[in-house]
């Protein structure tokens, strides 16, 4: 793999918690990753795993006062994130970054038709008129496959499929070609043969836009044929991050093996029976004192009790939080 180009975006020690009336809730628990242009960053994990409010953390899209960004930095082009005011984080979402949510209806205002959507951060952040306006939201309909795109701008978000209403999204994301777009589960309430038109859609846009792009899933099948690297989290952390192939040849991570073991597969004529992964991810009322798999992990060790581990280097590229990837643990406990 050859070295990588200076990051875009550059996330260290990121923790957010939530207050609510049964206590703390410690969402998001010390996660560091970074991303460089061009490259798809793929971001899995189970429900509850941290990965969206991990993201939204990013851009200041939680709930306040209810969510607390703890710690942390954010660096995106020499400016931390998180020290931004909220007209200034409001100029980087939309313009600089973009955001793509899982659901489009409710995402997309019902009461107004897709053009002046399309159009409002046209003429919020980059200052063009209404006719110049009008004129980019057709091509950017037209960029997402959307056909009759000048007719379909009049049109409101109850018109159009789940497919198409996903595509307006993607389009309103791009509007103001951002440098990075985070994609939350843009396919998981679609079929099978839409999720695939737009994971190929995402592709082609990457390539000719030369955008960064964070695509967030549960699916490691969909990971699989669109991103360059990937981070598993769980329990609100970072366990692995690797080269996508890299990960699936050589997963050191219990949980990302359980996972890669629940992607269906067919072996000759006959189904094989999908693996479950069992028990329960973690109640997060606390900071991670001990791993946080090991109660649903079948290698775990005594030290796996006593301590929360970190990310060891599997190689130059590739890092698990499991003591099974320290040598020195692995000796230790033998």
């Amino acid at each position: 793999m050859p070295d990588r180009a200076q990051p875009i975006l550059d996330v260290q020690g990121l923790k957010t918690v939530f207050q609510t009336r049964g206590g703390e809730v410690h969402a998001v628990n010390n996660v560091s990753f970074d991303l460089v242009p061009g490259e798809l960053l793929g971001v899995v994990g189970e429900s509850g795993s941290g990965k969206s409010v991990t993201m939204m953390s990013l851009l200041g899209l939680l709930p306040s006062p209810a969510a607390d960004v703890r710690s942390g930095t954010v660096m995106f082009e020499g400016r931390d994130l998180l020290k931004l005011n909220i007209r200034q984080l409001r100029s980087v979402r939309g313009g600089e970054i973009g955001f793509v949510f899982q659901d489009p209806m409710t995402s997309l205002n019902p009461v107004f038709n897709v053009g002046m959507q399309i159009m409002e951060p046209l003429r919020k952040h980059m200052g063009m008129n209404k006719k110049a306006a009008a004129a980019r939201a057709q091509e950017l309909l037209e960029l997402v496959g959307i056909p009759d795109a000048r007719q379909r701008l009049l049109d409101y978000p109850h018109q159009f499929s789940g497919g198409m209403r996903q595509r307006v999204m993607i389009a309103i994301a791009l509007a103001c070609e951002p440098k990075v777009l985070i994609a939350d589960e843009p396919t998981t309430a679609l079929d099978v043969t839409i999720q695939a038109q737009i994971l190929e859609l995402m592709k082609d846009l990457r390539d000719k836009l030369g955008m960064a792009v964070i695509w967030i899933t549960h699916d490691l099948g969909v990971i699989a044929g669109i991103a360059d690297r990937v981070i598993v989290m769980y329990g609100g952390q970072v366990v692995e991050h690797a080269p996508v192939k890299e990960l699936f040849a050589n997963p050191a991570h219990p949980y990302t093996r359980a996972l890669l073991k629940t992607i269906p597969k067919i072996h000759g004529a006959r189904e094989k029976r999908l693996t479950i992964i069992e028990g329960q991810p973690p109640i997060l009322n606390a900071a991670p004192t001990a791993c946080p798999f090991l109660d649903r992990c079948d290698v775990a060790m005594a030290v796996c009790a006593r301590k929360n581990p970190q990310r060891f280097a599997v190689n130059a590229y590739h890092d698990a939080a499991c003591f099974h990837a320290d040598p020195l643990e692995v000796a230790h406990a033998g």
